[in-house]
C-alpha cells in the first residue's frame, strides 16, 4: 500500500491510486477541476500549437454565440446593474482620467494632417473599442505673432 500524500489543491491527505503512480490531487470533484485547470494553464504557457488551437476554438465559439453576453445581461439585470455600479466606482477612483480600452498616446503638439482613429467616449470618460478612421486636413495652422 502506498503512503498518503497531500493534495496540491485542498491540502488534505489521500492515498494515491495504484495505477496512477504520480498522482498529486485527491479524487474530489473540486480538486480534479483544479488539476485540469493547472494542466491547461501549463499547456498554454509552453505549447504554442495548443495556444493557437484554443484561440481559434474560442474565436469560433464567440462567432457562433455573438449574442451571448447581450442575452445574459438581459436575463440577469442584477448582474448588469452591479457591473455598471462597480465600473462607475472604478471611474471615480481614477482621478478624472479618461479610460481607454486600447493604447492612447497624449499628443504634445497640435495635430497635423493625416489619418486618425476616433473612438466615442461615454459620459464617464470610458473610450469604447468601436473606432472610425478619419482624415484630418489642416487648412491653416497657428501663426507666430509679428515681432
Amino acid at each position: 500500500m502506498k503512503s498518503p500524500r497531500l493534495c496540491l489543491a485542498c491540502g488534505s491527505a489521500f492515498v494515491p491510486l495504484l495505477h496512477v503512480p504520480r498522482q498529486r490531487y485527491c479524487s474530489s470533484a473540486a480538486c480534479q477541476r483544479a488539476r485540469r485547470r493547472d494542466w491547461q494553464n501549463h499547456r498554454l504557457r509552453i505549447d504554442s500549437d495548443y495556444r493557437d488551437n484554443q484561440s481559434r476554438a474560442q474565436a469560433k465559439w464567440r462567432a457562433s454565440h455573438s449574442n451571448y453576453w447581450r442575452d445574459y445581461r438581459a436575463a440577469y439585470p442584477v448582474y448588469r446593474e452591479r457591473n455598471c455600479s462597480m465600473q462607475r466606482m472604478r471611474n471615480l477612483r481614477r482621478s478624472f482620467k479618461p479610460i481607454a480600452k486600447m493604447d492612447v498616446v497624449g499628443l504634445p503638439r497640435p495635430l497635423g494632417s493625416g489619418f486618425y482613429l476616433l473612438s466615442h467616449a461615454d459620459d464617464g470618460g470610458a473610450a469604447k473599442m468601436n473606432v472610425w478612421t478619419v482624415h484630418i486636413a489642416v487648412l491653416s495652422g497657428p501663426t507666430a505673432p509679428p515681432i
